[in-house]
């Protein structure tokens, strides 16, 4: 399988090309209803969930891409949104997405999200969509997010996810083999790799081939 950690950091075709589909909602749903069976409007509804987030909150962006969650957030909103990418080209569309919504709340890092620059329980939440398919090692990588989650902290996001549909699995291996897909997983997994992670409430479905998860770390959690 190619290096897909490389393809993103050093890429800029697919970079541009994914993140462009997304800052368009009328083009994200027609694309996804065509290739992946999902319904656009839950992946926007869940991103407006952001803006409700109370004051104070710290918040976790991984990886952030473009920015698309920032849609969620509102301007003035006192929160520490941190946007970590391990791309360059994501990381310059989601500092110009920000400008242009006056979000001067965010903060940037360049991180790869299997070593995150943060300590230990560092934030409330935790959001990661639609990158864990693209991930070398996805359960390393939300072991490595439920880390700098604060004990009580949510984790939440969306992936594509396998044995949705003959012609979904089509496309994931199409873009496994083009090196913009890791290995990905099944919902099945994905509950799995929260759990072991030593997440409860665990909460994961899917719309097509995308999933939908969210898991709390426990409070008694050292």
């Amino acid at each position: 399988m190619p290096d897909v950690r490389e393809r993103w950091r050093s890429g800029w075709l697919d970079a541009t090309v994914y993140d462009s589909a997304v800052e368009h909602e009328r083009v994200a749903r027609v694309l996804g209803r065509l290739i992946w069976g999902m319904d656009a409007s839950g992946f926007y509804g869940d991103i407006a969930r952001l803006g409700k987030e109370p004051d104070g909150t710290a918040i976790l962006d991984v990886p952030c891409g473009g920015g698309v969650a920032f849609r969620g957030l509102r301007a003035g909103q006192r929160v520490r949104y941190v946007a970590a990418d391990l791309s360059p080209v994501m990381l310059e569309r989601a500092r110009a997405e920000a400008l242009r919504r006056g979000l001067d709340q965010v903060e940037f890092t360049a991180a790869d999200v299997n070593a995150l620059p943060f300590e230990d329980g560092s934030f409330d939440l935790c959001v990661s969509y639609t990158g864990l398919h693209c991930f070398p090692d996805p359960a390393a990588a939300l072991a490595e997010m439920v880390r700098v989650l604060r004990p009580g902290g949510v984790l939440r996001g969306t992936a594509v996810v396998k044995h949705a549909g003959l012609r979904q699995d089509a496309w994931v291996r199409l873009m496994q083999l083009r090196g913009s897909f890791g290995p990905g997983c099944t919902l099945a997994d994905l509950e799995s790799w929260l759990a072991d992670a030593g997440l409860v409430e665990v909460s994961a479905r899917r719309d097509g081939a995308l999933g939908y998860f969210s898991a709390r770390r426990e409070l008694d959690d050292a």
